[in-house]
């Protein structure tokens, strides 16, 4: 009975098994609040095999945060380059694409985004210039794929109100990536953050119009809203 007590504890020890601990602690404690021997005790495996596989703490750090990113965005641009090539793009069709394969690994528990959304978010601010060159080594160049596209699906819309663009929607699929609760509280149950289908649907038209109404902006004579009435 021991020797099967003792079997019902061991856990698997492939390298998702390691990520998938470290990203939980990553997220809850951050990096420099996290040892690789919490990561090993939490992913049931011996600390060497951290060092094996990873060999410091940055190079799991990496490892992790690269496995879900380069599944998001190998998805973000596969959409983009069927919309690309059947034509004209809609705005409508972009955002789509920027927006569902985060919003659906976010509410896919066996994907992790929730977690991912967290770290994505204290990555991005952190201290560390290493961690801060993970995110544009991860994210540059498909964001500037996007940008480009988004300026070619909205006539006059400048680099920078495209930039804006993108920005805005990630940020919003950064902060809807998981639900909540909250869009059901606050519409008395009229709608819930849990229908991804819904959620997708309404931030695209709002980012949309949004979009189309900056460039609409840029488009009449005078200051624009907003630039302190300088020419």
């Amino acid at each position: 009975m021991v020797a099967a007590a003792a079997a019902s504890r061991v856990r698997a020890t492939s390298k998702d098994d390691i990520l998938d601990a470290a990203e939980q602690l990553f997220a809850l404690r951050g990096f420099d609040g996290t040892s690789m021997r919490e990561i090993a005790e939490e992913a049931g495996v011996a600390q060497a095999l951290l060092h094996y596989h990873f060999r410091t703490k940055e190079g799991l750090f990496e490892a992790m945060f690269q496995r879900r990113s380069d599944a998001i965005n190998s998805s973000r641009l596969a959409r983009l380059d069927q919309i690309l090539d059947a034509g004209t793009p809609r705005i409508e069709e972009i955002i789509d694409a920027l927006l569902r394969p985060t919003l659906e690994a976010g509410h896919d528990p066996a994907r992790g985004g929730a977690t991912f959304a967290r770290l994505i978010l204290t990555t991005g601010a952190s201290s560390h210039a290493w961690q801060r060159a993970l995110i544009a080594a991860s994210y540059d160049a498909m964001a500037r794929r996007y940008i480009a596209a988004i300026g070619k699906a909205v006539p006059g819309l400048s680099l920078a109100d495209a930039t804006w663009g993108y920005l805005f929607v990630i940020g919003a699929a950064l902060t809807h990536m998981s639900p909540t609760g909250r869009a059901d509280r606050l519409s008395d149950g009229e709608t819930s953050d849990s229908d991804t289908e819904t959620l997708i649907a309404r931030a695209t038209t709002f980012a949309a119009a949004g979009l189309r109404a900056l460039a609409a902006d840029a488009a009449r004579p005078g200051p624009r809203a907003g630039d302190g009435g300088h020419a």
